[in-house]
């Protein structure tokens, strides 16, 4: 893990560090919705140990690590990005999962971890989101509802998929305007919408069968039920205060305390990266 950590600080010199943890002991969402997360194999104990202990290395190292009672590092994410575009700075969040494109904006990049680690990773923006999967980034949260998310045990609307939730959104989003239009005209325009955007892109006519489709029994409740679980939480009071120097999670860190907390790991090559990552002034690194 500080391996990861530091290879995505030095790739990308960042002035400020923040990490979110899930909270292990409750869930809100859980909570609401007891089926969350069910079908995923158990986390073997020792990860999980380790895990309980990655903050207190990344606190005694300096760096600023957040559990948020009851959620996610994925909340972490959505506040950050917040925080970031409130302040005029730009964000890049480290992560692999796909919730996280929600937030992706002209302030904020996304690394998706995949195999290979952070280097064979993508680093997804805007433009990059929308070629990759078909929709806009600010319509991600809307597709990932309508699409539904098997790792989370989150059914999505019946019968409407990726492909048809990207030619939906495209076509006709926002699902407001979608809604609105099965609610007062049966959804006439959006269907139209749809043929003429799959025409012209020389497809056939699928316009009626996705309205049925959103306009069964539940298909609405189902949509407005995976944004109010997928959503992040973007207020979070995060502990960033680049005002003041020294606090949690800005670098440069202290030289012996990275040394003294690193050396702990008996690997001499990650405490000298680690030195060399953490200790020296961003954009002074060859």
């Amino acid at each position: 893990m500080l391996r990861q950590i530091l290879e995505a600080i030095d790739r990308f010199q960042p002035d400020a560090v923040l990490f979110g943890l899930d909270d292990r002991t409750a869930s809100v969402r859980a909570d609401r919705y007891p089926e969350y997360k069910a079908g995923r194999a158990p986390k073997d104990p020792a990860l999980i140990e380790q895990l309980g202990r990655a903050g207190a290395l990344l606190d005694a190292l300096g760096l600023a690590a957040m559990t948020p009672p009851g959620l996610e590092a994925d909340d972490v994410n959505a506040s950050a990005a917040t925080w970031a575009e409130r302040h005029g700075w730009e964000c890049v969040i480290v992560t692999s999962d796909r919730d996280s494109f929600a937030h992706i904006s002209d302030h904020t990049q996304v690394l998706r971890l995949i195999n290979g680690g952070i280097n064979a990773s993508p680093l997804l923006n805007p433009a990059r989101l929308q070629t990759m999967y078909g929709v806009a980034a600010e319509h991600y949260l809307e597709y990932a509802a309508l699409r539904g998310d098997a790792s989370d045990n989150l059914p999505g609307v019946a019968g409407i998929g990726e492909k048809s939730a990207a030619l939906l959104l495209e076509a006709a989003g926002p699902m407001a305007a979608v809604w609105a239009d099965l609610e007062h005209a049966g959804g006439v325009n959006v269907a139209a919408a749809i043929d003429d955007w799959s025409l012209e892109q020389g497809g056939r006519r699928v316009g009626a069968g996705v309205v049925q489709r959103l306009s069964a029994p539940g298909a609405r409740e189902r949509f407005d039920f995976n944004v109010a679980i997928m959503s992040g939480r973007d207020d979070l009071d995060l502990p960033l205060t680049p005002d003041v120097p020294g606090t949690p999670g800005l670098l440069p860190l202290d030289p012996p305390r990275v040394s003294r907390v690193v050396a702990h790991l008996n690997v001499e090559a990650t405490r000298q990266l680690a030195l060399r990552v953490l200790t020296e002034p961003p954009g002074s690194q060859a």
